[in-house]
């Protein structure tokens, strides 16, 4: 959609150096453990050890570094506030709706909801002061979009509509860290964030997310020339 900016955390070109990075550190570390191998064959037990060590400290650091860049993919940074996506809502029957999602990468998706709000949900990154100082900031990754119905007993009974946002990957930086705490020291994926707003009427909303969390606004009017 023309005037979102690209607010991707990581693209392509930009994790390039990371990967390379990463390749480079599991590559000297092989260096160091096949060269300590050597010094083993060769009866040098204390060079074994410290070039073994260091090897494998050094696998490990691109192993968690390539992990890093693999599972960051999708997430973007936050500033103070963002824009989201930009979505046209359009109701069909009571409390049925049709929702169109404009990311700022350019993707344009459609959903058929059902009830009288619209709810969208986020995950939030927060990473602590040692990933700062490597340039990692507060990331957020659209998670789900659906229906909301303002009655509980309707929204315990009726059919659910909900709908994945975030995009497939082969490594989950949030379900990662709630799976191993030894990643507590790098970054915090303790907590959420949703939103919900109604929809009686056709609009256009745009979906911001700030450091507080995520919120829906309608797009304002452009001024009319006098």
């Amino acid at each position: 959609m023309a005037g979102l900016p690209d607010l991707g955390f990581l693209s392509q070109s930009a994790s390039l150096p990371w990967l390379l990075g990463a390749a480079v550190l599991m590559s000297l570390g092989a260096i160091l453990v096949l060269a300590g191998l050597t010094a083993l064959f060769g009866l040098h037990p204390l060079r074994f050890m410290t070039r073994t060590l260091l090897g494998l400290l050094l696998i490990s650091l691109g192993f968690l570094e390539g992990t890093i860049t693999v599972g960051i993919q999708g997430y973007r940074a936050l500033a103070r506030e963002d824009l989201a996506a930009r979505i046209a809502v359009q109701p069909t029957t009571p409390q049925h709706f049709i929702a169109i999602l404009n990311f700022p990468d350019g993707r344009r998706e459609s959903y058929s909801l059902a009830g009288d709000e619209i709810y969208v949900d986020a995950k939030i990154l927060k990473w602590h002061a040692l990933a700062n100082v490597l340039g990692l900031n507060t990331a957020y990754e659209l998670d789900r979009v659906g229906g909301r119905f303002r009655e509980i007993e309707q929204e315990r009974n009726a059919p659910r509509t909900l709908y994945a946002l975030k995009q497939e990957k082969p490594v989950d930086l949030f379900d990662l860290r709630r799976r191993y705490a030894f990643l507590s020291p790098f970054f915090d994926a303790e907590y959420g964030s949703a939103t919900f707003v109604p929809v009686s009427e056709p609009v256009e909303l745009e979906l911001r997310v700030s450091t507080t969390g995520l919120l829906i606004r309608p797009v304002a009017a452009p001024p009319k020339d006098r």
